[in-house]
């Protein structure tokens, strides 16, 4: 592969982004695939640590991330980047910025992500511990034109994950 690709996850917390790019991260490594994976978690760990969850804190993380895959994209690599990006226009100019970007719609029925609630967030947001929060008190706003749809609460992982890799065969990212 001579070009890189950004898949930009999006979808709510608890929806299966950060799982499903596990999986598809695993699969590309094992094909010696150049692959680097972006998760919102992990670089809320390096930004400001007064970062929340407003739409301007929301934005400057994504906008970091959009840069980071920018650069990693132009280099030939494989961007897995799992963001909530709740609004449409924030994932359009990570569209802009990238330029090679699909986005992935991992949809999941809020009542399915607050009954996971892996990191207990919908908790602290429904007691009102965690203001601004996607899908509680902030909109979530779902692509209407993704590249793809995975629809998490009715596939597994592995099956999501084989249909990105068929997605990117299809389109000739890989072999």
């Amino acid at each position: 592969m001579r070009n890189g690709i950004t898949l930009w996850f999006t979808g709510l917390s608890g929806a299966g982004k950060s799982t499903v790019s596990e999986a598809v991260e695993a699969i590309l490594k094992q094909r010696n695939v150049k692959v680097e994976r972006l998760d919102g978690d992990d670089l809320r760990h390096y930004l400001p640590s007064n970062l929340g969850f407003t739409k301007e804190d929301r934005e400057k993380n994504v906008r970091l991330a959009a840069f980071i895959a920018k650069l990693l994209t132009r280099n030939g690599v494989i961007v897995l980047a799992s963001f909530i990006s709740p609004y449409r226009q924030m994932r359009e100019n990570c569209r802009q910025e990238i330029g090679a970007m699909k986005e992935i719609y991992v949809k999941c029925p809020l009542q399915e992500c607050i009954r996971r609630d892996v990191k207990g967030l919908y908790h602290k947001a429904l007691s009102g511990e965690i203001q601004s929060f996607t899908g509680i008190s902030d909109p979530y706003e779902e692509p209407l034109q993704p590249d793809l749809v995975l629809e998490t609460d009715l596939e597994t992982t592995e099956k999501s994950a084989a249909r990105i890799i068929a997605y990117l065969e299809r389109d000739g990212v890989i072999q």
